[in-house]
């Protein structure tokens, strides 16, 4: 499940109900003590901690017995397997919002010493009395309302409750239905068994704070790899059940006959025992360290070294991720990534976390106080917070009236190192104009090398699947640098206009700025086959032209090659995607590595790429 929205009342400083959405990449802006890691210790208690909340979370002036966290899920099961035999879905049985999304209220009564939890689901769901309540009764009970309201059950699976359900409601002309609490942790039979099976499909959620204990123990170290052995262990949770359930009969049965046996000689103590089987804890059983070839404990080296553990971590994921095919949801929720890294290591680190959040199953949650850091974000990723004159908590999410204050809060000045900005339309276009151009670099020592112009800060990237926020910075501090913009024509065939035409036009009549269009169909068609076979030995015989879809090929080859699975035309539109998505990340970020002056020229013979580097070049004042 994806979490798209998050609310919070009466909890810490969100007195008032407060929604915040949050896409595959979320950060928040804000200054110090505003609520940014109260967002984040909400989703903790939600999702992974539920035993942390306390009486002192409830909000100052606030309702202490309705501290609520509330999240939204898209992606939820299409069908719920309440027992052998009962199977429903959330829309069947009126438990999705006006949205169509799962909306789930955590209640906690922070008037007592040990808060207690209440869960139900806000839905569109059925108030007409004795309509109203069906989720709650069981089997016999809703035979016997449905005798009560006249319903005939004779063509109805009566030992399915979901069945009688909605036959129940299908009976009536008019549900009254209305956004309401429904319960699913009360006294009911099958709402139970439904947050029962949604609890084993929320998101892993792992949180990284920013003040971390550093012994090899601690958080700092430990936290990363206990997400790993966390989500390995999801990953494989029916067949740990096959074995914790293969174990409890055997040690059931061992037991009953030591009983019976224990009858023969004492038959009073054996009465007295009863054989109570506890399931493991396989969070427990793994553990692991981290030491370094001269035993020295992480506690001992600096703390920048200590955050590079966190950073590598993330590195590892963004790149497992490339190729691994489980499907398990997690969410990563870092707090001021920054602290304590060399600037060159922050620039890394987002780019980390923008591929890691490009992943169909991840999401990245992250706090900064660092311009740095949201150069290359969409602004649709941003949310600001800020307090208002009566203390109450407001969350935006970045647009043009909210990027002054955002500047103002980060006390972002001008860089006049900056020499020029690019746009293009993605992080797969940057690796590839900085591969590429690192590469010829090499070669050519007048085409720049956009890799070290970038780590000097004379260019800065920006994406545009969302305006960049440097962008709008460069404009309100009216540094009237140069930007130049390349976008994909995304041409199928030749002869044809490109859709994107228009919008180069556009770019093109702004003062100041350059705008190109690919003649080929987008940056993959300028790879040359040897490339790619040096990062997969499969491609070894690829062969397309100037409009064909490269990444769509890549992956289907590479699929095909494997010989395991579904055949690649019977795979559904999501798997496709994510292979696809998966080979255009490696060919911008590892085949463009492997491209050379020759492997470009046989490619591209109208000297394409080398023209919008000189370009780049030109515009930027570039004297090697």
């Amino acid at each position: 499940m994806k979490l798209v929205e998050v609310g919070l009342k009466n909890f810490r400083c969100y007195k008032e109900e407060t929604w915040i959405p949050i896409n595959d990449l979320t950060v928040f802006i804000g200054k110090n003590d505003v609520g940014k890691s109260a967002v984040f210790d909400a989703l903790n208690i939600f999702l992974a901690e539920p035993k942390m909340i306390e009486q002192a979370d409830a909000s100052i002036g606030g309702d202490a017995q309705d501290v609520r966290i509330i999240c939204s899920f898209s992606g939820f099961p299409n069908q719920l397997i309440l027992d052998a035999t009962n199977k429903t879905s959330l829309s069947k049985e009126y438990l999705l919002n006006k949205k169509g999304f799962l909306e789930i209220h955590k209640r906690y009564d922070c008037s007592l010493k040990t808060p207690k939890e209440t869960v139900t689901a806000f839905a569109y769901h059925p108030s007409k009395p004795q309509y109203d309540d069906l989720l709650t009764l069981k089997n016999t009970q809703l035979k016997t309302r449905a005798s009560q309201l006249g319903v005939d059950l004779a063509n109805v699976n009566q030992s399915v409750n979901a069945e009688i359900r909605k036959a129940i409601w299908e009976s009536c002309d008019n549900l009254e239905l209305e956004l309401r609490e429904v319960e699913l942790t009360g006294t009911g039979e099958d709402n139970k068994k439904i947050w029962d099976n949604l609890k084993n499909e929320l998101p892993v959620f792992s949180l990284f704070k920013s003040d971390r204990a550093s012994t090899d123990q601690d958080p700092e170290a430990q936290d990363p790899l206990k997400a790993a052995i966390d989500q390995a262990i999801k990953e494989q949770e029916e067949k740990l059940n096959e074995v914790s359930n293969y174990v409890k009969n055997e040690v059931e049965v061992l037991a009953r006959k030591t009983i019976e046996k224990l009858k023969e000689m004492d038959p009073s103590l054996a009465n007295e025992l009863t054989p109570v089987f506890v399931p493991p804890n396989w969070k427990s059983v793994f553990k692991t360290s981290l030491i370094d070839n001269d035993q020295i404990p992480i506690n001992k080296r600096g703390s920048g070294v200590r955050r590079l553990i966190l950073l590598n971590f993330f590195r590892a994921k963004a790149e497992q991720s490339l190729s691994e095919k489980a499907d398990v949801d997690i969410i990563y929720a870092i707090e001021e990534p920054e602290t304590s890294q060399h600037p060159n290591n922050q620039k890394m680190l987002m780019k980390v976390f923008s591929d890691l959040a490009n992943d169909t199953n991840k999401q990245v949650l992250l706090t900064t106080h660092t311009p740095t850091l949201i150069r290359d974000i969409p602004q649709k990723s941003i949310r600001f917070i800020e307090a208002d004159e009566d203390k109450n908590r407001r969350v935006y999410v970045a647009d043009d009236t909210v990027i002054p204050r955002i500047v103002n809060t980060l006390g972002v000045l001008p860089d006049h190192n900056i020499r020029l900005f690019i746009g293009v339309e993605g992080a797969n276009d940057i690796n590839f104009l900085c591969n590429i151009s690192h590469v010829l670099h090499q070669t050519d020592p007048s085409i720049p090398d956009l890799v070290k112009c970038e780590d000097e800060g004379s260019v800065v990237f920006f994406p545009m699947g969302g305006n960049n926020l440097e962008r709008w910075v460069s404009k309100m501090k009216g540094l009237n640098k140069p930007e130049f913009y390349l976008l994909d024509s995304d041409l199928k065939k030749p002869g044809v206009k490109s859709e994107h035409k228009k919008q180069v036009d556009r770019f093109a009549d702004q003062p100041g700025c350059t705008a190109l269009l690919t003649k080929k169909r987008e940056m993959e068609n300028y790879l040359h086959p040897q490339a790619i076979k040096s990062v997969w030995a499969e491609c070894s015989n690829i062969t397309f032209n100037d409009y064909d879809d490269v990444p769509l090929l890549v992956a289907q080859t590479i699929h095909e090659a494997s010989e395991s699975g579904k055949p690649w035309k019977d795979l559904d539109e999501k798997s496709v995607d994510k292979k696809t998505s998966s080979s255009k990340k490696r060919l911008n970020a590892d085949a463009a590595k492997f491209m050379t002056l020759d492997l470009l020229n046989e490619k591209d013979s109208e000297g394409e790429v080398i023209s919008w580097l000189r370009k780049i070049g030109e515009l930027m004042d570039y004297d090697n």
